[in-house]
């Protein structure tokens, strides 16, 4: 038995760039930052902060709320799995890691937009989480 499980509170390093690659089939890519905080070791190493950005795919009805309701900023909760993939440029093989979202949560304050959702609803509908298509079947 195996376990691919990623989650990741953060924040929204850019808005989210959204493609529809059918009439109703989004993809949105963005960055989310973590934070490990500074700290100081029993010995007296001080431990500076560290931030990690991570690369997120979200797929239909996820990528339509994060071109709604994410931006730049925005602190957010992610579940999702890891997938890598490698591609090849200028002859150097280069490799590539992201998170695919499952489910979304939109935390921190409500936007003054009356449009926005409540801060506590953001898992997507059932029919908003189909299977995720492999990487082969991306684009790009």
């Amino acid at each position: 038995m195996s376990v691919n499980k990623v989650i990741l509170v953060g924040n929204v390093g850019k808005d989210p760039e959204v493609r529809y690659l059918e009439k109703e089939l989004a993809v949105a890519n963005f960055t989310l930052a973590t934070t490990d905080r500074a700290y100081t070791l029993q010995n007296g190493t001080q431990v500076p902060e560290r931030t990690e950005w991570h690369n997120i795919v979200a797929w239909r009805g996820l990528a339509t709320l994060a071109e709604k309701y994410i931006k730049k900023g925005s602190q957010i909760y992610v579940e999702g799995k890891i997938q890598s993939r490698a591609y090849e440029k200028d002859g150097i093989k280069r490799y590539f890691t992201e998170i695919y979202a499952d489910s979304i949560q939109l935390l921190g304050r409500k936007p003054e937009s009356s449009e926005a959702p409540d801060a506590s609803v953001a898992a997507p509908a059932p029919d908003m989480q189909a299977p995720t298509p492999s990487v082969d079947d991306l684009p790009f």
